[in-house]
């Protein structure tokens, strides 16, 4: 069994950094692909950004440049670095693992139909203007 743990939300302002922690545990090789999702209010889970056990990392379009997704294997934590937020950055982020063919074939794009496998309860990120 897989526990995500997320840490590091709050409130920002627009232009600020964030950076967002969490702590895994029970890991295996079927939960390889690990990942970051937003939820805004009244709107669907959608995917930030992915990272693979080699490090191979993917975001959507709209963070490129912005977001910066890591892991620190020892320390069995993934991260998420989030510069120069916007208000529309708002939302509960979710920590989630899955296998890990969700990042090599890009399935976490597309939470509705490929949910990954294991989820945090989510931190809470709110950019103000």
């Amino acid at each position: 069994q897989v526990t995500l743990v997320e840490s590091g939300g709050g409130s920002v302002q627009a232009g600020g950094s964030l950076r967002l922690s969490c702590f895994v545990s029970g890991a295996t090789e079927s939960s390889s692909c690990m990942g970051w999702f937003r939820q805004a209010a009244g709107k669907e889970r959608e995917g930030v950004a992915v990272i693979d056990r080699d490090d191979t990392a993917s975001y959507v379009d709209s963070k490129k440049g912005r977001f910066t997704i890591s892991q620190d294997n020892a320390k069995n934590i993934l991260y998420l670095q989030m510069n120069n937020l916007q208000p529309e950055d708002t939302g509960t982020y979710y920590c989630a693992a899955g296998p890990s063919e969700y990042c090599s074939r890009g399935y976490w794009r597309d939470v509705r139909y490929y949910p990954m496998d294991y989820w945090g309860k989510g931190t809470l990120v709110t950019i103000v203007s």
